[in-house]
């Protein structure tokens, strides 16, 4: 058996939220450690996240988060099932990272299920033109698009999306963790994004290197 210490247990309790006897288990499956078994207790976590999914979650909490002195702004929806749930610091940091996460990524849809099915296909028409224009072979062309489809849904599809704090999780992913962490269901119910002079062309990339640096502070 692993020898498993009081300071690994402790950091892994402060990087997980889950319970000592869970989190020692896990080192001892991990051999020690510790981003294994991180990696462990998400899997479990997610498990017990499925079992949440018939759940009600009618309470939450409607947030705003403004970027750039009223250049950017975002409202979002997210549900919990209790309302003590909903006015504790864990969801609502969790509420503010997903607005902060908005204004900087721009999704357009939720999951992949929303992109409109004239939208999929345009961007299939698009993606199967540049393949041919790259002198692909045809036979080879429909694989290289569907798997250019699932790089565009992790550019437009928030769940789908990598977390601007952590490069290593989805949206998809950070929402799983606080469901393991704080034992009810959340949902995104939806989003608005607002840019001052929509429609203007501006550069994404700097709005989007403007929300990071206020992350860095």
């Amino acid at each position: 058996m692993a020898d498993v210490s009081a300071a690994q247990v402790k950091e892994l309790r402060e990087r997980t939220g889950a319970g000592m006897m869970d989190c020692k288990k896990a080192l001892v499956q991990c051999n020690c450690e510790v981003d294994k078994a991180c990696d462990f207790l998400r899997e479990k976590g997610l498990a017990a996240a499925a079992k949440k999914e018939g759940r009600v979650a009618a309470e939450g909490t409607v947030e705003a988060y403004i970027h750039g002195g009223g250049r950017i702004g975002v409202l979002i929806e997210v549900n919990c099932e209790t309302d003590f749930v909903s006015r504790g610091d864990e969801f609502r940091t969790l509420v503010r990272d997903l607005g902060l996460h908005i204004a900087a990524a721009n999704p357009q849809y939720m999951n992949k299920e929303d992109v409109p099915p004239e939208v999929l296909q345009h961007e299939k028409d698009i993606l199967k033109a540049q393949a041919l224009n790259e002198g692909k072979p045809e036979k080879i062309i429909e694989k290289m698009v569907e798997g250019r489809i699932e790089k565009f849904y992790k550019e437009v599809c928030l769940m789908d999306q990598t977390f601007v704090k952590d490069p290593d999780k989805s949206v998809r992913d950070l929402v799983l963790d606080k469901i393991a962490k704080i034992g009810e269901r959340i949902v995104i119910r939806r989003f608005t994004r607002y840019e001052l002079g929509a429609g203007i062309e501006k550069r994404q990339d700097d709005f989007a290197s403007e929300v990071m640096k206020e992350i860095n502070r």
